[in-house]
């Protein structure tokens, strides 16, 4: 029974948005070549577009060829889209998993083409196993509790879009449809099949656009609030992270630490900038190493860093700058093949209620230019209440809320 012209138009409308998608997954590849599951998507896009059209031209013709062809292109189609969701996050189907699945799916689909002709049983196997496939992908992909938005917006698309396949199959795949032709196109089954694979399959191509859409631009904000040289947040970034801690902890402690290195300058004068930069790339990283996954680490200056600490009062944050002080100072950097030592000062500050960010930073730096002014190679901060001025007793809060390893 051939379709309507309306109903073969209307039919069209799925493959073209599919065509669509597909076309943005490229571009989108084509912006950052880093994504390469962007391109496996755009492929499963386009071979899902074609075997819904294979379906509405009925081409090839006869029930066999059509039922191989289209059930080919929609199961590659499922397993590329399986593939590029799961490379996203890190994992893989794998081409073994791949070709397995797609031909246990094929020699079920030509067994009941061929040996027992059964539209029915095609029906059941295609929807059930694209079902099933999608649903554990979808698991795969759980998101961790401090994911992005995207990331579980992505998960329950796509778990709906897994489990829409079994009640829509059961419910209009009855056993009135034909045995051995292709569901006509005014049966209920196709017209559901048509507006649910248009309506919900664009709804999961979207959410996985988007979603890509939103890594790109997180790593371009990652780029663009990092330092290139030593790999911490430059000013910009570190402001911004900092601005929001300072702004959302009135009553939790917070404290600040400024450092420098000493006599940096001599140091380009002396060794030349390359020597220079890899001693900002060795103080970088022993700032990170020292620091927790809540602690903000940023380059504010040529040789200044700063370090945001939240759940942390003024002898956490002194113990800490204390540590990085005599580690830094007791050590003996090969840097190129020359031996350079080095050393910094430290400003710290305690947030008090009404300290805004900028405020830290002005009390922090009056407090490094001290150290500086007193010598060098030490820490300067706020009164500890209890204690004298340059006290460097060690923190007996939580040791979980302590910064961490020593420098």
């Amino acid at each position: 029974m051939e379709n309507s012209p309306a109903i073969s138009m209307t039919g069209l409308i799925g493959p073209t948005i599919m065509l669509v998608f597909a076309i943005g997954f490229i571009w989108v590849w084509l912006v950052d070549r880093r994504h390469r599951h962007s391109a496996t998507l755009a492929g499963a896009c386009a071979l899902f577009g074609l075997g819904m059209l294979s379906q509405v031209l009925q081409w090839p013709s006869g029930v066999g060829p059509n039922a191989l062809f289209s059930g080919f292109l929609y199961t590659l189609a499922v397993v590329l889209a399986s593939e590029g969701m799961l490379r996203r996050a890190g994992k893989r189907l794998g081409l073994v998993a791949s070709v397995l699945l797609l031909g246990a799916i094929m020699a079920l689909l030509w067994y009941f083409a061929y040996i027992q002709p059964n539209l029915l049983m095609r029906i059941y196997v295609q929807n059930f196993s694209y079902g099933a496939i999608l649903f554990i992908v979808a698991l795969r992909i759980l998101p961790a509790r401090n994911a992005g938005r995207a990331d579980h917006i992505l998960f329950w698309v796509l778990l709906a879009f897994a489990l829409h396949f079994f009640p829509r199959t059961l419910m209009t795949a009855g056993r009135s449809l034909p045995m051995l032709s292709v569901a006509p196109g005014n049966s209920l089954f196709w017209q559901t099949l048509q507006l649910s694979l248009s309506v919900m399959g664009a709804a999961l191509a979207l959410t996985v656009l988007a979603t890509i859409l939103t890594d790109v631009m997180d790593e371009l904000r990652h780029e663009r609030d990092r330092d290139g040289l030593t790999g911490v947040l430059n000013r910009r970034g570190f402001e911004e992270q900092a601005q929001r801690h300072v702004k959302s902890r009135r009553r939790a402690p917070l404290s600040l630490i400024v450092c420098d290195l000493d006599h940096f300058k001599q140091i380009n004068d002396t060794h030349g900038h390359h020597v220079g930069d890899a001693a900002l790339r060795a103080f970088g990283d022993m700032l990170q190493k020292c620091a927790r996954s809540s602690d903000i680490v940023g380059r504010i200056g040529g040789e200044e860093f700063a370090l945001l600490l939240p759940h942390t009062d003024l002898e956490g944050a002194r113990d800490l700058a204390e540590r990085l002080r005599s580690g830094l100072s007791s050590t003996t950097l090969s840097i190129n093949q020359k031996s350079v030592h080095l050393s910094a000062s430290f400003g710290i500050v305690h947030k008090s209620a009404d300290d805004d960010l900028a405020t830290l930073l002005r009390r922090a730096d009056d407090h490094l230019y001290g150290a500086k002014q007193a010598g060098r190679d030490r820490v300067l901060s706020d009164p500890v209440a209890g204690s004298y001025q340059g006290s460097t007793e060690p923190l007996q809060s939580d040791p979980s809320e302590s910064p961490a390893s020593s420098a």
